[in-house]
């Protein structure tokens, strides 16, 4: 119900409030001009002013007693009585007690609206406002407050409830329906001090509620309690916005470093040598990389390696291995023997300087003329040689030569083996990420099942693919759990 329809309710509702409108008038102007000659040495005229503000709370008191829903019988040698009450009234009687005057404090900050169709109320709260530290705007109706508050940014409103163009009540629930408003305190301030009123504001979103004449202190109280809260959450938006700025750059520069370690991957080759790949990391950044390259026209080098744990960290270390194999920078190493390689690589990358990471790498090299591949591996899985035997028979054959994962003890040594690779036959290089999947029974897979899927599928052009949508299908929906890499070379 609107405060029109709480009039037409209550008959006496409309009547109560215009009658209590001047006598808060005089009320307000009063207290101010108490606080003013008190601050000037005036006090000879305190005593008559505290005699004007006891009259007007006395006849406000009998206006809200004697004009009650149902009541008529308002009388008025009752009021020329309360008057002489007030005149005759010692100075260190309750009306000294009962306030008015603003207390001594820190002046408050912030950005006020005030909004009241009554010209003499907005002075009143206007000049209360500005005493208490705040910039203050006003506005004489529900319309023109709408206006102001989509078109500058308030800390603080505080809304008269009976308006002619249209009620408090309904401004509130328009802010509080508009995301762009209702993050701003309302406190009502009315006449109309029936808890009912209290309740549907409080309801619909208000802060608090005064009842006019209102209480100087309880103002600075209710005021101080809503700027801090708007602060606060002004604050908290302003770090929200922060945290949002960071992550947005963050996800930029994660995936430029991203693409970054995607540069460093050589393009799939068909001469003389066939080579492929395929690469899927959990997160944005992985720790898996690989690479090929020639040595020299005899001797072609195969490699990949995978950095423990995801992220920046892992990328960036997995980056550094990876370049100095490529550009060859391993001083005093001869990168055509897999153990002088893996050799150096640890005692590059020992995991007390690399922030206790450490990492596996499988790396080998194909010399052409012989068709001998040398290989050796720190930790990392074995490779798999799929081939044919004279009958035509599919053979698959672990490649591998055990050691020691990068970084764990200085002067490591790692022996390299050397098989012969038959005609046609396919060498795959990988991650333990391309087999050790969670399923969705929940059981991890095997890597038997792994070489059964690769005995088929890794002959076929698509089978890098197919390994990858595989692995999907038995991990289920979301991410695989670790980096996906494998590196296919056919001879």
């Amino acid at each position: 119900m609107s405060e029109r329809g709480q009039a037409a309710g209550d008959p006496m509702a409309q009547v109560r409030h215009d009658l209590r409108t001047p006598v808060n008038h005089i009320l307000g102007f009063s207290e101010m001009l108490q606080e003013d000659v008190e601050a000037n040495g005036h006090l000879a005229y305190v005593e008559d002013l505290k005699k004007i503000q006891f009259a007007a709370r006395q006849l406000n008191d009998l206006i809200q007693q004697r004009l009650s829903a149902g009541r008529t019988d308002f009388l008025s040698a009752e009021v020329d009585a309360s008057l002489a009450a007030a005149s005759s009234a010692p100075a260190n009687s309750a009306m000294r007690s009962s306030g008015g005057v603003d207390p001594v404090g820190p002046p408050l900050a912030g950005h006020a609206l005030a909004v009241d169709d009554d010209a003499k109320n907005r002075e009143v709260l206007v000049k209360r406002l500005e005493r208490q530290g705040l910039t203050v705007d006003s506005a004489a109706g529900g319309i023109e407050a709408l206006e102001r508050v989509r078109a500058h940014a308030y800390d603080v409103v505080l809304l008269d409830l009976m308006m002619p163009d249209m009620d408090g009540s309904t401004v509130l629930r328009l802010m509080k329906a508009d995301e762009q408003l209702r993050h701003i305190p309302v406190i009502m301030i009315s006449a109309l001090d029936e808890m009912d009123s209290v309740i549907r504001c409080i309801e619909a979103g208000a802060e608090d509620y005064l009842s006019k004449p209102f209480n100087p202190t309880l103002l600075r109280a209710r005021l101080a309690a809503c700027l801090d809260k708007k602060a606060m959450r002004d604050a908290e938006q302003e770090h929200l916005k922060t945290i949002q700025q960071t992550q947005v750059r963050l996800s930029k520069e994660l995936s430029e470093a991203a693409h970054y370690v995607r540069s460093l991957f050589p393009e799939p080759a068909q001469e003389p040598l066939r080579v492929d790949w395929k690469y899927q990391p959990s997160g944005e950044l992985g720790g898996d990389a690989f690479g090929y390259h020639w040595i020299d026209d005899q001797h072609f080098a195969i490699y990949l390696l995978d950095v423990c744990g995801h992220g920046v960290g892992a990328a960036l270390l997995s980056a550094a291995a990876i370049n100095v194999i490529r550009m060859g920078s391993l001083p005093n190493t001869d990168f055509r023997d897999p153990s002088s390689v893996l050799f150096s690589l640890n005692n590059t990358f020992m995991m007390e300087k690399q922030n206790n990471m450490f990492f596996t790498i499988w790396y080998g090299v194909f010399h052409v003329p012989s068709r001998k591949l040398s290989h050796a591996a720190g930790g990392h899985p074995p490779a798999l040689l799929l081939s044919q035997d004279a009958s035509g028979g599919k053979q698959l054959q672990q490649v591998l030569s055990p050691g020691l994962l990068i970084g764990a003890v200085g002067d490591m040594t790692y022996d390299a083996e050397t098989i012969t690779v038959p005609e046609d036959a396919r060498l795959l290089v990988f991650s333990d990420g391309c087999y050790e999947i969670q399923k969705s029974d929940g059981h991890v897979m095997t890597f038997a099942e792994y070489e059964e899927f690769m005995a088929t599928h890794g002959w076929q052009d698509r089978g890098l693919d197919e390994l990858l949508e595989w692995c999907y299908q038995r991990h289920g929906p979301g991410a695989l759990e670790d980096d996906f890499s494998i590196l296919r070379v056919r001879f």
